[in-house]
């Protein structure tokens, strides 16, 4: 893919590795000198070291055969005006990260997929690994739901049960649902079906309407998450 990278601060060049490691070419535009100088040096991709928000610095970093456009600024009003340029030159995919919430709004007006607040979504994350340990990832899906994964231990509800039994003894509320298990002994994730029976140390991937709350953990046997 052709991707123009706008920004070369602390989540544009983690973005911009990515990238190039891929096998993409990439063109960064970073206004700073400094950070544009270093970015040059440190990947192999075209770095301009220029002002995004201007419709001659998009030309010249190639959008016109774009696939995709990330604004990956501090500032939302920048952000903001590189997808509206993007949106003239017809890039296909048009994305960027959106610090405050209240802007969010805007950015779904004018049709660009966006990443909230990433230095919330750190927090949330740090605190998560320290007040529920049990989690091994997540992600959240909406404003509740979210999708995570944990490990069974030996004494879960769950443990040497299929999922048909599972659900016929309620362990398992409705709006919970184990969609991958991943085992020590196999080489890929299994797709449950109802006789897939849940064994003690399989790492499940887990969709929870409600999230990953204490009630819903509780079956895979990590009850110590729940708060006193």
């Amino acid at each position: 893919m052709y991707i123009i990278v706008v920004g070369a601060g602390d989540i544009g060049r983690p973005l911009i590795d990515i990238s190039t490691r891929s096998g993409n070419e990439v063109v960064v535009v970073e206004r700073d000198e400094a950070r544009a100088d270093a970015a040059a040096d440190e990947y192999d991709c075209l770095v301009l070291n220029a002002d995004a928000t201007t419709k001659e610095t998009l030309e010249d970093a190639g959008a016109d055969r774009a696939d995709a456009v990330i604004s990956t600024t501090e500032q939302d009003a920048t952000n903001v005006m590189v997808c509206l340029l993007a949106k003239e030159f017809e890039i296909p995919a048009i994305l960027s990260v959106v610090h405050n919430p209240e802007h969010m709004g805007l950015f779904r007006q004018i049709g660009v997929n966006t990443m909230e607040n990433p230095q919330q979504l750190i927090a949330e994350s740090l605190y998560r690994a320290v007040a529920r340990p049990a989690i091994v990832d997540f992600m959240r899906v909406g404003d509740e739901a979210e999708v995570f994964e944990i490990t069974v231990t030996e004494d879960a509800a769950l443990a040497g049960r299929t999922l048909r039994d599972a659900a016929e003894q309620q362990l398992l509320a409705e709006d919970v649902l184990i969609v991958a298990v991943e085992r020590e002994d196999g080489d890929h994730p299994v797709t449950p079906r109802g006789d897939t029976e849940i064994r003690a140390g399989d790492l499940l991937t887990v969709y929870s309407a409600r999230g990953a709350d204490p009630e819903v953990t509780d079956a895979f046997g990590h009850h110590e998450d729940r708060e006193e």
